[in-house]
């Protein structure tokens, strides 16, 4: 195997936006992404009380820090979003849906949670990705 394979297996739902399952292959890198809130370098909070303003900021995060250890988007293995219950999921999935979706879309968790570390942040994304050598 010389790439990351992503598998909807027969049996489970079918979706564009996720995969079920996936495989890496030995000798790839793995890469750890922390949860990321929608903070800026200077530690403040962005985005107010708008969950996709915030959704996007994670966002970006994530991607600076998968840049960071050489990796990007489609390098993503799987995600997960936290959403502070309450907000709205449709705009806060909404913003970043579209950076989601790939023709191998990876595994997505997605949760609903009381609350986050941040104060006032109202979503978290993490991400596992792996780069081949």
């Amino acid at each position: 195997m010389e790439s990351i394979q992503r598998l909807s297996p027969e049996g489970l739902i079918s979706s564009p936006a996720f995969s079920h399952v996936a495989i890496v292959p030995a000798g790839a890198a793995t890469i750890y992404v922390g949860g990321q809130n929608a903070v800026a370098a200077d530690g403040s909070l962005v985005g107010g009380d708008d969950v996709a303003a915030q959704s996007m900021w994670a966002m970006e995060n994530a991607k600076t820090a998968l840049a960071a250890a050489g990796a990007g988007l489609g390098d993503v293995v799987q995600w997960t979003v936290l959403i502070v219950a309450g907000a709205d999921l449709r705009a806060a999935y909404g913003a970043i849906a579209g950076q989601l979706a790939s023709d191998e879309p990876p595994l997505v968790t997605a949760a609903q949670v009381a609350g986050l570390g941040v104060p006032g942040a109202l979503v978290e994304i993490s991400a596992v990705a792996a780069v081949l050598p």
